[in-house]
């Protein structure tokens, strides 16, 4: 439980990203304090059954919450990526609790490093490759999604397939031996 009573203040948002922790959830964690409560739904195209390749990604906020008190936090405590320009970084990764869960952030590119945004999404996979600039953090998972945030409004993330990931590629019809390749 944490020891929160209401939203935490912003040095404690703070004090946690230097920890390496963040809320255990689907969530974006503004330094203000805030936080949008995030769903990441899957949708799939007619008639592909559920082919993961064929499916489309929506990450959209729930609510957004001015006071709030996790429950839980989770470590993510693993960069995989990190990117800087103009002042500011982003930075990439997973988290050691689970394979499925991956993270990015913006911060200041200075000694501090203070953090303007954090997401975290449960089914993301890890988001290993991130690129920064003056309008979007772009995060790219070893699922072979990529994720373009707009910088002031995270919230607001389109998330693509990557046409480069081969295991996210149409299957091509069948293989020498007549089978199927999927």
């Amino acid at each position: 439980m944490s020891s929160f009573d209401a939203a935490p203040r912003p040095d404690q948002v703070q004090e946690h990203w230097r920890a390496r922790e963040a809320p255990a959830g689907d969530f974006i964690v503004y330094a203000d304090g805030s936080l949008s409560v995030t769903n990441l739904l899957p949708l799939y195209q007619s008639g592909q059954g559920r082919d993961t390749r064929a499916q489309d990604w929506h990450w959209s906020e729930l609510l957004r919450a001015t006071a709030w008190t996790p429950s839980d936090w989770m470590d993510i405590d693993t960069t995989l990526a990190s990117c800087a320009h103009a002042g500011s970084r982003a930075l990439a990764g997973e988290s050691s609790g689970h394979g499925s869960i991956g993270w990015v952030a913006l911060t200041r590119d200075d000694d501090e490093g203070a953090l303007e945004w954090l997401a975290v999404s449960c089914y993301s996979n890890p988001l290993a490759d991130v690129t920064l600039d003056a309008t979007t953090v772009t995060a790219t998972s070893t699922l072979g999604r990529i994720w373009t945030f707009p910088r002031d409004a995270p919230r607001h993330v389109k998330i693509t397939a990557d046409p480069d990931n081969p295991w996210l590629q149409a299957n091509d019809g069948p293989s020498e031996n007549g089978t199927q390749r999927t």
